[in-house]
């Protein structure tokens, strides 16, 4: 293949991306901008194409602009983000990745590939304004956030009362304290609770899923960001300095990218934080529960959490017990649930009947306490504002039992590669159908190769056209 068919074959497979693709030569000529980076910055190709740089782009500079300074100095730029303003004065805000192309030892040209993130950028700014008005005077808040405390917290198990005397305990002391329990135990309402019982109780407390924001936004969402940090970046403070003198609850903190792993081990050493781009070193005074929802050692032997930030917040150590190694909480909790929906319903149930206890007591409750509660909310939602008892039949229950194991998992009579080849099916649909039917997209949602997830495919639609 001769040079020139080469770089125009090159030209239309580059045309094919979602991301921005820009390419300038040693002289700073723009030779390579896709249709993707075109619709980003408002531009028609033929505007940039052939054209000096910094003839188009004006406003830029090896100071702003990653794309001359790799052309410059011969410096890769990994994942930086750039917020400037398009051709119609929209603001923008991208996730670069910029490369200098070597030959001999000399630089011929710079490739730089644009991820266009300004949803997500606007998301991080919505929850940032939306924690300074959890942040706001408590008397004008109180009535529309719910704050739980220990007296908002019910159970007689002697396993449930040994985890809720541990955490009175720790409301006592300012130690960092990481919670354990699976989905729908209760670890926020726990958090809350130890929060709102301790001496910071009149300061801030604000939570975070750490598994919620992608990874790129969740540092500056934890630490904040500094003017010059990057293109367009602002003074804003982070999650830290909001919660300065109260706690911040970092939910699945293992799905943390290692490297703000290693960022928050040192904030909990040091007792501050520099925000992203920033030089200044801010003081804070923050005290950190964390919560995870597998065994924080299968999480440790995974590399999942590294090993001396798990010590290091796990100073206290709470593990909430599961809803099924608590039986003799269910109807105490499901009486509890019935007076709050009675309120909010508007209903007047005051028990349940016998087949009702025998059936909740059946069940295994693999969503907890939560779990629980949606079954009696379901039930209360659908009486008659004449009904006083809650019946075998009002509850909406899954068949799970405790055995065997292929009526607990409803395996069927194909047994568990039935089931998986069924849940992969299912999956498949799922991130076809979300994608518009794009096998790329859907193959980047499943974390698959484009191959690999269109032989599933054909496997699959091979089977359905044999079942018919």
């Amino acid at each position: 293949m001769r040079n020139r068919e080469y770089i125009i074959c090159l030209q239309n497979v580059l045309q094919l991306l979602e991301e921005g693709v820009h390419v300038v030569d040693a002289q700073g000529n723009s030779v390579i901008y896709n249709r993707s980076m075109a619709r980003l910055e408002k531009m028609e190709s033929r505007e940039v194409l052939k054209k000096p740089f910094s003839e188009i782009f004006k406003h830029l500079n090896a100071e702003n602009s990653t794309l001359i300074k790799a052309l410059q100095s011969g410096r890769s730029t990994w994942n930086k983000e750039q917020t400037y303003l398009n051709k119609d004065g929209k603001q923008i805000t991208t996730l670069n990745t910029t490369v200098p192309v070597m030959d001999k030892g000399e630089i011929i040209a710079a490739v730089e590939i644009a991820r266009n993130i300004t949803d997500l950028q606007q998301m991080t700014d919505t929850i940032i304004e939306l924690r300074k008005e959890i942040d706001a005077p408590r008397s004008s808040r109180e009535k529309a956030i719910k704050r739980y405390e220990f007296s908002d917290i019910f159970g007689e198990s002697p396993e449930f009362l040994e985890t809720l005397e541990l955490a009175k305990r720790a409301a006592k002391t300012n130690a960092s304290c990481i919670i354990y329990g699976e989905t729908g135990t209760g670890k926020e309402l726990i958090a809350q609770s130890i929060h709102y019982a301790s001496d910071r109780a009149k300061m801030p407390f604000l939570a975070q899923n750490c598994a919620a924001v992608p990874e790129n936004l969740l540092e500056g969402l934890l630490f904040g960001t500094s003017k010059g940090g990057f293109t367009g970046a602002i003074d804003r403070p982070g999650l830290f300095e909001q919660a300065d003198g109260g706690t911040l609850l970092l939910d699945e903190v293992h799905t943390m990218p290692p490297n703000l792993q290693v960022k928050l081990l040192r904030v909990l050493q040091e007792n501050y934080i520099r925000r992203v781009g920033g030089t200044k070193d801010i003081p804070v005074d923050v005290r950190i529960i964390a919560t995870v929802n597998e065994p924080p050692e299968q999480l440790i032997s995974e590399g999942r959490i590294r090993k001396d930030l798990y010590f290091r917040i796990a100073v206290l150590r709470i593990a909430i017990p599961p809803l099924r190694a608590r039986r003799g909480d269910i109807v105490l909790l499901a009486e509890k649930f019935m007076d709050k929906y009675n309120e909010k319903y508007d209903r007047q149930a005051w028990m349940l009947s016998e087949g009702a206890r025998e059936k909740l007591l059946s069940y295994d409750y693999p969503g907890n306490v939560r779990e629980l509660e949606n079954i009696i909310m379901s039930a209360m939602s659908l009486l008659d504002k004449g009904d006083h008892v809650i019946e075998a039949d009002d509850l909406v229950i899954s068949r799970r039992k405790s055995l065997p194991a292929v009526e607990l998992y409803g395996l069927g009579e194909g047994g568990l590669s039935e089931y998986m080849a069924r849940v992969e099916r299912e999956m498949i649909e799922s991130a076809l159908l979300a994608s518009g039917g794009n096998i790329s997209r859907a193959a980047d949602h499943l974390k698959i190769k484009r191959q690999t997830l269109q032989h599933k495919i054909k496997k699959y639609r091979d089977s359905s056209e044999e079942e018919l």
